[in-house]
Formats: C-alpha cells, sequence, structure tokens
C-alpha cells in the first residue's frame, strides 16, 4: 500500500480556471479565441472612450523632428567626418543627412494631427479621431500633433522582435498593443473615414496598398485616401506605370490624392464630406 501522501491536485495547471491560464490561453488550439479577444478588447475600450469615426495616420516610424534629426548628424559629423571611410559611417551619414530631409514630413504629420482633431473632434462627439501604429516617427508626430490640442489619439502597436514602445502622446485608455497583423488592420480600419500616408517602408506600404486593395474590390466603403509628399510617392510608387501597363485602370487613379502639406489634406477630406463630420 502506497503511504506517501499525495500532492494537492489543486496545485495542477489543470485545476485553474481557464480564462487565469496564461499558458493554456497560449496554446495553438486557442488561436480562434486570441483573435477574437484582439478583436474585442480594443472595440470596447474605443466605445467606451465614444470614439465614433477615425483618420488613420501612416508613414515611418525611422523619420524625426528637425531639432532632433540636425542634432544626430552634427554628432556624426563630429565622429567621422564628412568623408567616412568605413562603408559601415557612410551608410550611417547618408542616412542622417536624409533623415534632416525628410523632417518636414514629421512636422507636417503633427500639424495634421493638431488640425484634422480641432476641426472634426468634439468631446460629445469624436470624430476624425487619429489613429497611427502607435511608434515613434510619423505616428509619434500624428498622435503629438492630436496631444498639442488636447484631442484624443489612438495608437495600435504590434508585438515585434524587436519591441516597439508606444510613442507618449497616445491617449492612455487608446493605446492597445496587439499580436496578429490582421486584426490589427481591421482595427485600422473599422472605424476609418480617411487615411493619410506619408513617406515609409514596407509597413508603410503593404498598409496603403492593403486599403487601396479594398477599396478599389468594394470591400469597403470609399474613403479619401491622401499620400503626403509628391516627391517622396513620385519616385517610390509609379502608379502611371501600372496603368500604361494595364495592370490598374485608369479610374483606379481616383481612388487616392496626392498632396504635400497638412492643410491640403484636410483640404481634401473637408471636399469629400462637404464639410461635415461623417456620419
Amino acid at each position: 500500500m502506497n503511504t506517501d501522501i499525495p500532492n494537492n491536485p489543486s496545485d495542477h495547471p489543470s485545476y485553474q480556471l481557464a480564462f487565469e491560464d496564461v499558458n493554456f490561453l497560449a496554446k495553438d488550439d486557442l488561436r480562434p479565441l486570441r483573435l477574437q479577444l484582439e478583436l474585442l478588447k480594443p472595440e470596447w475600450y474605443l466605445r467606451e472612450a465614444k470614439v465614433r469615426s477615425t483618420v488613420v495616420v501612416f508613414g515611418s516610424a525611422r523619420l524625426l523632428p528637425l531639432a532632433e534629426a540636425e542634432a544626430h548628424l552634427t554628432e556624426l559629423l563630429a565622429q567621422v567626418g564628412e568623408q567616412p571611410a568605413d562603408a559601415g559611417q557612410q551608410f550611417a551619414l547618408t542616412e542622417a543627412r536624409k533623415r534632416v530631409e525628410y523632417a518636414p514630413y514629421y512636422e507636417e504629420a503633427r500639424k495634421f494631427g493638431a488640425l484634422v482633431s480641432q476641426r472634426f473632434q468634439q468631446e460629445h462627439r469624436r470624430d476624425f479621431v487619429v489613429v497611427t501604429g502607435g511608434g515613434p516617427g510619423i505616428m509619434e508626430a500624428a498622435n503629438r500633433g492630436a496631444h498639442d490640442v488636447d484631442a484624443r489619439s489612438a495608437g495600435f502597436n504590434i508585438k515585434l522582435p524587436r519591441e516597439q514602445a508606444p510613442n507618449r502622446y497616445i491617449s492612455a485608455e487608446l493605446c492597445f498593443r496587439f499580436q496578429y497583423f490582421a486584426l490589427r488592420k481591421m482595427h485600422f480600419l473599422m472605424r476609418a473615414k480617411a487615411l493619410l500616408a506619408f513617406p515609409g517602408g514596407y509597413g508603410t506600404l503593404d498598409e496603403l496598398f492593403d486599403v487601396l486593395t479594398l477599396i478599389q474590390t468594394g470591400k469597403i466603403p470609399r474613403i479619401p485616401v491622401v499620400l503626403v509628399g509628391k516627391a517622396f510617392w513620385r519616385r517610390a510608387v509609379d502608379f502611371l506605370f501600372l496603368v500604361e501597363e494595364g495592370v490598374i485602370s485608369p479610374a483606379d487613379m481616383a481612388i487616392f490624392s496626392v498632396v504635400d502639406t497638412a492643410e491640403e489634406a484636410v483640404r481634401v477630406l473637408e471636399q469629400f464630406y462637404e464639410g461635415r463630420p461623417p456620419s
């Protein structure tokens, strides 16, 4: 006869309440539930904050305010000189000079965040709430613009191998963190009444073309899509070439507008909605 006193069964993970068992919730079999939770949690908080509609701002995480970009370039020049011999240093110097060149886009994104929040957002009716990917660069600038005028703004961060902290200008109750890109993209568009794309890389292009495709195929209603930075977008994507090659239609060029300033972007939105917040 076994006379050993058995372990307390309640100590085993199987005894934990299912919703308290983090290891269980992380298993592959529970992915559908995690997807549903990631859909529901931001939706609940957005409703609580009375967010009726949003304007989504995409753009590079690498862009800096002008003062920071210039300070970084000055520091780098002091370290390596005008003509560094090392290829890595040469690339870093070229990149730093580009940061200075592209700094005005940070300022335009900040200005847009302020203008659109002042124009449409009110305490009892939160329309055109600025939503970004929650990180630095253009995302920070747009959230910062809303913060400048005491308006709400949201940030949809994503869990990445190199973890990205949310910028400090996001409204605390509207700062979210996603595991799945698909659910994050869905939330970007669930309340979106406009989208702005500033210069950016793979992430910006991915998000932009996702929206263009959804509008082109009628999967979402038509909303204003505004590309900011004519010089950048002219080189980044040759849309006319796509028309000439017959892979998109001339009518597809009307899905988006291209501007250079925050004021022009706001005018596109006002013309589309005839000066009224979207219903």
